[in-house]
């Protein structure tokens, strides 16, 4: 099995790079004004106002089921022109209906944009396109050319036809499903319809095109060895489909349009799991391009007619490298921009345009200063900006501005940027619920038609939220925090290492109260407990109360010490002298610290949990790249694990011994949505032992129940008050939720 050093240090690196200390990772602005960032950028004839780019992420669900962006895709583009940025990319819009079975659902109807339909759809590109430029953006499309063996497997269910592949690979989603090999005749086909959709494009009046060649989707399983394993054929040589495709295009659109590809420099898939492939189904992917072999493919893409690049790494099969959660690296892929262009200009290659060509650098670079240095230091020629435009899209403004503290800065969650369409919704956002709303509401809201008194209690994300929004309005708005500091349980949360993201955030909510204050009057009472003494006369009272921990009170609980994971982070001095932790609850809060335990604190850990997967719910990114540290920094899961009695050792358990009980590491399968069931699973059958787990310290994280004690006091003290309760005291747990349910709230009170 070959592995690349350089990857296999990267990677490894991924893992435990902040006990190096995180100097990028900042919403700073030492090196303000951004001169290098917001010059123009010439790509084959058309120019850009500045480096900075829009990501491309899936506009699912925000069209017409037809496929014609509707107005909420408007105005969500509309909304990142109007904020700075210089180049906007659509999320992928597929064109080969025709040929994968996966992206169409019954009744021929679509969660994607399309391009490929008809006539139909064409107007509603052109007024996207049109009403971007009216802010000086460009707007390229991202065309794919389908999804392959990372597409919904119900295809076979609901319409009886096999997923597609290059070659005969298992789905993503349900690996035991095969994906039959296309055959050349489709292929060709595909090269056909990538250059259709140009043409389209072109004629839209949208400025480039934008080839979706990563990720793993089916242009990636055709270009790439590790999926494409065809024998005979036409496309046996896995550079000759990308070659055609962009001769093709070029072809359909004339020299002058600009065309952009992304791809992976490599998929990593050695370099993530090394041996651990070999035990599955993962053994047939041994063998994709190096990192060489992908960089001499980019110069004949370039040849063919290619204007604009961007890499990075990674697959579905280890998600997290190409939807880099909270715990990557800022900048985590400025050196593989480096090494293209270092390899462009080594070997003289130019674009069609007989210009160099430009790169551009993506992986967490939402940090003015760090993307500032990546350009003047030559790393890279453009920025890319994904979901800190989700957060902000007002991001280039403030930047140029000097304005990089009132940024927004996203937090890696993905609760709302993937999580939302994974589970049947359409993109959205944590940190601005204004996200794929902005059709509804306004990025002013409007004055409240009668000014009120209102008490917010509560400094978490969600009281905030609410207080903020209702003073802009006009309302007299009081924040009771009972803490000397608000932040609520993002406090703790922000503690890890991982969790710079939430910290930024934390800092970012200070400063934006702060900022209320000065402008609208907003009262901001910390270390005040609300009472019905000091909540007399307001008009309306808002309960953002939080949630209250979970106990499990079994035997031998009131005899031992048990910690809250919530007073651990808080208080990391109490583990003093306690070498081995054993943490109860393996959801997001019980890896999360068992990481930050071992990692940074040198604890020897074990997490226990009684679900057969460890943090269920989680984006799949985040899940896989925290499986992968806690494999690799010795943290031992145990799932299908019931905890049954403290004792003075440590826990007493109930373990399910079978092999038919998942490995709890397992990242390279998801868990599917709830409501989708899988009638090839395996079923778990049981062989329980009871086993004591060895502690000196045993840590709870069994999640939280809402606090509704004190809505309802107030409720019944406080008859003619209209009474709100929103945040995880009313339901969640999740900074998505409470967000917008303290937005949504803030603007109709």
């Amino acid at each position: 099995m070959y592995q690349d050093p350089k990857l296999v240090e990267m990677t490894r690196w991924f893992g435990d790079w902040f006990l190096q200390g995180n100097p990028d990772g900042h919403m700073t602005q030492e090196l303000w004004p951004y001169e290098a960032m917001f010059s123009p950028v010439q790509v084959n004839r058309l120019q850009l106002k500045n480096r900075l780019v829009m990501a491309p992420m899936g506009n699912i669900s925000m069209c017409e089921e037809t496929g014609r962006p509707n107005e909420k895709m408007l105005a969500y583009f509309v909304e990142r022109a109007k904020g700075g940025v210089g180049l906007i990319t659509t999320g992928l819009v597929p064109v080969t209906h025709h040929i994968d079975t996966s992206l169409t659902e019954l009744g021929q109807l679509s969660y994607f944009p399309r391009i490929d339909r008809s006539r139909t759809v064409f107007a509603g590109w052109r007024d996207l396109a049109q009403r971007c430029h009216s802010y000086g953006a460009r707007v390229f499309l991202q065309a794919s050319g389908g999804l392959g063996r990372v597409g919904n497997p119900q295809c076979l269910l609901n319409k009886f036809k096999f997923p597609v592949s290059a070659s005969l690979n298992p789905n993503f989603y349900m690996p035991m499903v095969p994906c039959l090999p296309l055959t050349d005749h489709k292929i060709r086909g595909i090269v056909k319809a990538m250059g259709q959709a140009a043409a389209d494009a072109k004629s839209a009046c949208l400025d480039g095109i934008y080839i979706h060649g990563h990720e793993g989707y089916l242009i990636e399983q055709l270009q790439n060895p590790a999926f494409n394993r065809r024998a005979v054929g036409r496309y046996r040589d896995w550079q000759r489909f990308g070659i055609e495709m962009v001769e093709e295009i070029r072809r359909r659109v004339g020299p002058g349009y600009p065309i952009m590809y992304r791809i992976d420099l490599s998929l990593a898939l050695n370099e993530t799991y090394g041996e651990r492939m070999g035990g599955s189904h993962m053994k047939k992917f041994r063998n994709g391009r190096t990192m060489a072999q992908t960089l001499e493919y980019l110069g004949n893409l370039v040849r063919a007619g290619v204007d604009l690049v961007d890499v990075d790494l990674g697959c579905y099969d280890n998600w997290w490298l190409c939807h880099m959660p909270e715990g990557m690296p800022p900048g985590c892929y400025l050196d593989l921009a480096q090494m293209t262009k270092d390899y462009f200009a080594r070997n003289h290659i130019l674009s069609n345009a007989g210009v160099p060509v430009p790169v551009v650098a993506v992986g967490k670079l939402g940090y003015p200063d760090l993307a500032e240095r990546a350009l003047r230091g030559g790393q890279c020629d453009m920025v890319m900006l994904g979901r800190p435009l989700l957060a902000d899209p007002e991001w280039p403004n403030k930047a140029r501005q000097g304005r990089a503290a009132d940024i927004i800065p996203c937090i890696g969650c993905q609760e709302g940027c993937i999580n939302e369409f994974v589970e049947g919704g359409h993109p959205q956002c944590a940190v601005n619920p204004r996200t794929a709303f902005e059709e509804i509401y306004s990025a002013v809201p409007p004055k409240a038609e009668t000014p009120q008194n209102i008490a917010v209690i509560g400094g978490g994300p969600a009281g905030v939220t609410c207080a903020v929004t209702a003073a802009r309005r006009g309302h007299s708005v009081t924040l009771f925090e009972k803490l000397p500091a608000l932040g609520g349980r993002i406090m703790p949360g922000s503690v890890p290492g991982i969790k710079f993201d939430i910290a930024n955030y934390l800092q970012y909510l200070r400063h934006w109260a702060e900022s209320a204050s000065k402008q609208y009057g907003l009262t901001v009472a910390l270390n005040t407990e609300a009472t019905k003494e000091n909540l007399a006369g307001f008009d309306q009272i808002v309960v953002a109360a939080g949630t209250v921990d979970v106990e499990l009170k079994l035997p031998g609980y009131d005899r031992s010490r048990v910690w809250q994971a919530v007073d651990v982070l808080q208080a990391p001095e109490r583990l003093e002298g306690k070498q081995s932790c054993v943490i109860i609850g393996g959801g997001v809060v019980g890896c999360e610290l068992a990481y930050y335990l071992a990692v940074e604190k040198g604890k020897d850990v074990t997490v226990v949990e009684m679900e057969p997967v460890f943090m269920n719910g989680a984006c799949t990114a985040n899940r896989g790249y925290l499986l992968k540290y806690l494999y690799d920094a010795g943290v031992q899961l145990r799932n299908c694990t019931r905890l049954l009695e403290y004792v003075p050792e440590g826990i007493k358990v109930s373990r399910n011994l079978s092999k038919t009980v998942p490995d709890p590491y397992l990242s390279w399968t998801p868990i599917l949505p709830e409501n989708v069931v899988n009638p090839l699973a395996p079923k778990i059958k049981e062989q329980l032992s009871e086993e004591i787990i060895p502690a000196q310290a045993v840590i709870s994280a069994a999640g939280g129940r809402p606090n509704t004690a004190l809505f309802q006091a107030l409720q019944a003290a406080f008859p003619a008050v209209p009474v709100h309760n929103i945040g995880d005291s009313f339901a969640g747990g999740k900074v998505l939720e409470a967000t917008r349910g303290g937005y949504a709230l803030g603007m109709r009170l």
